[in-house]
């Protein structure tokens, strides 16, 4: 019986042993907001976005997609946030930073000279499309041939 004894501790204590040596798993870390809006406009790090392919561009309610048929944004989020930018018009400078706007980080603005630029840019990103809408003010805003640039513009751009 002390035998049996003997061999039921030393059996529970190898047991004790095994499962107490298992490598414990390091909880993963909460990703902070700026984190999470990172990760949303520029996936691991950079993303390219584009109105071609099923995009849309609207200014005051109005379709103004063939204007932007070949618009192309690329949003980098390394240590500097830059951006470029492909066939955005007199809209939108060629390329340059960007942030975030406050601590909500559900707006940006991008650097620049063009109306676009210093514009908080509110955006929201679902799947594979990215919202862009932001308010370009008539004082503020070139004219493009006859016609201004002023307006309240909404970009429905979609993962290139």
């Amino acid at each position: 019986m002390t035998s049996r004894f003997f061999t039921l501790a030393a059996f529970a204590l190898i047991f004790t042993l095994v499962v107490s040596c298992k490598e414990k798993e390091e909880p993963v870390p909460q990703k902070t907001p700026e984190e999470l809006a990172k990760a949303a406009l520029t996936g691991s790090g950079t993303a390219q976005w584009t109105v071609a392919g099923g995009g849309s561009v609207t200014r005051d309610g109005q379709s103004v997609t063939s204007t932007y048929a070949t618009y192309e944004l690329f949003l980098n989020a390394g240590t500097v946030k830059t951006y470029s930018t492909k066939n955005g018009g007199e809209l939108f400078d060629a390329n340059g930073n960007w942030s975030f706007v406050g601590t909500n980080f559900d707006k940006f603005v991008f650097t620049g000279t063009k109306p676009a630029a210093t514009r908080e840019i509110s955006f929201t990103q679902t799947g594979t499309t990215l919202r862009l809408e932001f308010r370009i003010p008539a004082p503020g805003a070139r004219v493009d041939g006859n016609a201004s640039l002023s307006g309240n513009y909404t970009f429905n751009l979609v993962k290139k």
